[in-house]
């Protein structure tokens, strides 16, 4: 009896969803090829080494809803590579200084692109960027990426892609911490629009902070970033009192940063018409705003459904 070959899909990101959605068909006994057009993983999770250490530049944190997750940070948690950081947020508005409480966030002592990297096989191909879904020979291709980027590669799902806002993200240090916050919601500022204490959300203490741009800031300086930093700066340091300018900065662009719209009711689209494409991440969270939890989720669920189609497939040609 021939054993009936195992489909091959090609997974285009190495973000969280793409790595979740990985590993969803993997345990099915779908053969997964992981391709990165950038040089490591995370994607809008990325930690790269600034100064020495690593920055989260990209999510700040990540709350917990769904137990199938859940399930997920606890085995992070048990293994240190995860850990709670804050349920209290201060809130900085032109009114003054407030704080909110909500959901335990969590954050990771390497940085939130070690979570990824700990669900992704050690064969993916980064820095390959993919310029036509032809190029690829498999059965089916996974698109776990911004909608805009996904738009480049293949039609529109029902409903239409989500739009996505910029962002702009500095890291800057200091001789030493001054600020009396770990986190703070900014609130009808012209400049930025959230603030962390890299060393107290990575644990390690550092006199680090990370500033998020409003959107508006952000597209004034899309084609030339660097122009953010010095506003910015000055945003930091008006915001939280902080009477010395850093010893240095770092700044990161990030064009398609969070969703602006969702895709609804759906928690991932797979076309089925021809070869199977699925589409997958963050702005397909129908349990609520997109969150690193959705795009998890959203790549679980399609790895899933995108399985049981191909191994159907598969048996009823045999």
């Amino acid at each position: 009896m021939t054993e009936m070959p195992r489909p091959r899909v090609a997974v285009l990101g190495a973000g969280l969803s793409g790595a979740a959605c990985a590993q969803a068909l993997r345990e099915r006994g779908v053969t997964v090829e992981i391709v990165e057009r950038g040089r490591g993983p995370g994607g809008r999770m990325a930690s790269p080494t600034v100064q020495g250490r690593r920055v989260d530049l990209g999510a700040a944190y990540f709350t917990v809803k769904e137990s199938a997750f859940q399930t997920v940070v606890d085995d992070w948690a048990s293994r240190a590579l995860a850990r709670p950081w804050t349920d209290t947020f201060d809130v900085l508005s032109p009114g003054g200084r407030d704080s909110t409480t909500g959901p335990m966030r969590f954050a990771a002592g390497g940085g939130l692109r070690s979570l990824v990297a700990d669900l992704l096989p050690d064969d993916v191909r980064y820095g390959t960027p993919i310029d036509t879904l032809d190029d690829l020979p498999h059965d089916a291709v996974v698109l776990a990426m911004p909608d805009p980027q996904a738009a480049r590669l293949t039609s529109a799902p029902p409903g239409d892609w989500a739009a996505y806002d910029p962002v702009i993200a500095v890291a800057a240090g200091w001789p030493q911490r001054s600020w009396s916050t770990d986190a703070a919601f900014v609130n009808d500022d012209p400049d930025l629009s959230f603030l962390a204490d890299d060393g107290s959300r990575r644990g390690d203490g550092a006199a680090v902070l990370v500033a998020h741009s409003t959107a508006d800031r952000a597209r004034r300086h899309l084609e030339n970033p660097d122009q953010a930093v010095a506003p910015m700066v000055a945003a930091m340091r008006r915001l939280l009192d902080i009477a010395g300018e850093p010893d240095w900065t770092h700044v990161h662009r990030w064009t398609f940063a969070k969703p602006a719209d969702t895709h609804g009711d759906a928690e991932f689209h797979l076309d089925t018409t021809g070869r199977p494409v699925g589409l997958c991440g963050d702005s397909w969270c129908p349990s609520g705003a997109p969150r690193v939890e959705a795009a998890w989720l959203s790549g679980q669920r399609l790895g899933a459904a995108l399985a049981a189609h191909l191994t159907e497939g598969m048996a009823q040609k045999s």
